[in-house]
C-alpha cells in the first residue's frame, strides 16, 4: 500500500504541473473555437461558396485549404456541408483540399496547440495546409473529368446553434465542446504525467530522436491507433517533443493521428467508397512520411 500511496502522489505530482502549463490554451481553444463556430462559420462557408463559382484554377485549392483549416467543424458536420457544396457545383478537387484540412486542422485545435510553442504551431499549420494542398492536386489529376465523392444522401445539417440571444448561442456551444473534449484532454494530460514517471528519456530519444526516418515512420504509425481527440494529444506531444522527439516525428503523428481518427474513417468511407478510401489511406502515409522527413531536414 505504501507503494501505491507514493506512485500516486509522484503521478499527481506530474499531473498537476503538466494541467497547470496546458490548462490555459486548451480554455482559450475552447472559447475561441466557440466564437468561431458560432459567429465565423457562416461566413466561412459562405467564402467557400463563393471560391467555387471563380475560375481559379490549381490556384484555388489554396484559400480552400486555409478555409478548411479556418472551418470549425468535425468530419460529420464537414461532410454534409461538403455535399451541399457539391450540389451547388463545386469541384472535386477543391472539396477534397477543404475536407482534408478541415481533418487536420481547426482554429481550436491550432490555439491548444500553443503550448507546443511557436515552432510547433508553425509546423503543424503548414503540415496541415501542405496536406489538404496535396489532396487537393491529387484528385484535379488523378480524377480529372471522374467523381472522386458520393454524397448521395446526404443533406446540409440543421444547425445547433439556433437561440435567438448571442451570448447563450455561444455558451450552449462552448458548454458543448467542453463536455466532447474534457475528458479526453484530461486524458492526455494523465498520459503525459505516466509518461514522465515510466518512460526514460534516453529510450525514447533513442527512438524517435535520433534516428532520421525510423523515428517519422514510428511516429506515423503510433498515430493511427493513439489519436482519439486533438486536444487530448497535445500534452502527450508536449512531454514527447520536450523528451527529444523530433519536430519531424511530432509532424507525421499530427497528420496521421487525425487523418486516420476512426470517426473521421467511418465518415470517409461513406463517401469514398473502398477503392478511393485505400487511396486515401495510401496518400495519409505518404505525405505524412515526406514532410516528416522534410521539416527534420529544414528543422
Amino acid at each position: 500500500m505504501e507503494i501505491l500511496r507514493r506512485e500516486f502522489i509522484y503521478i499527481w505530482y506530474y499531473f498537476s504541473i503538466q494541467l497547470e502549463q496546458v490548462l490555459f490554451y486548451w480554455v482559450l481553444g475552447m472559447v475561441i473555437g466557440s466564437a468561431i463556430s458560432v459567429f465565423g462559420k457562416g461566413k466561412i462557408h459562405s467564402a467557400f461558396q463563393a471560391l467555387g463559382k471563380k475560375t481559379t484554377g490549381a490556384l484555388g485549392l489554396i484559400p480552400a485549404s486555409l478555409l478548411g483549416i479556418a472551418s470549425p467543424l468535425c468530419m460529420y458536420g464537414t461532410i454534409p456541408i461538403a455535399a451541399s457544396f457539391s450540389g451547388k457545383g463545386m469541384k472535386d478537387d477543391m472539396l477534397a483540399a477543404f475536407m482534408m484540412s478541415s481533418i487536420l486542422l481547426n482554429p481550436q485545435l491550432l490555439i491548444t496547440s500553443g503550448m507546443l510553442g511557436p515552432e510547433a504551431v508553425a509546423v503543424r499549420f503548414l503540415s496541415c495546409f501542405l496536406g489538404g494542398l496535396g489532396a487537393g492536386l491529387c484528385v484535379r489529376i488523378f480524377y480529372r473529368g471522374r467523381s472522386y465523392f458520393n454524397f448521395t444522401g446526404f443533406s446540409e445539417p440543421q444547425g445547433r446553434d439556433t437561440d435567438p440571444n448571442p451570448a447563450l448561442r455561444f455558451l450552449k456551444n462552448l458548454g458543448r465542446n467542453i463536455r466532447a473534449t474534457a475528458p479526453w484532454f484530461l486524458a492526455g494530460v494523465l498520459l503525459s504525467a505516466l509518461f514522465q514517471r515510466y518512460v526514460p528519456a534516453d529510450a525514447f530519444v533513442g527512438l524517435f530522436g535520433r534516428q532520421e526516418g525510423f523515428g517519422v515512420l514510428m511516429a506515423a504509425t503510433i498515430g493511427v491507433p493513439l489519436y482519439a481527440c486533438g486536444g487530448g494529444t497535445v500534452p502527450l506531444l508536449q512531454q514527447w517533443l520536450a523528451s527529444g522527439m523530433s519536430m519531424g516525428s511530432a509532424a507525421a503523428f499530427m497528420i496521421t493521428g487525425p487523418a486516420t481518427k476512426i470517426t473521421n474513417l467511418g465518415a470517409l468511407k461513406i463517401v469514398l467508397g473502398a477503392k478511393r478510401f485505400a487511396l486515401y489511406l495510401l496518400y495519409v502515409v505518404l505525405i505524412s512520411l515526406a514532410i516528416g522527413l522534410a521539416v527534420d531536414r529544414v528543422i
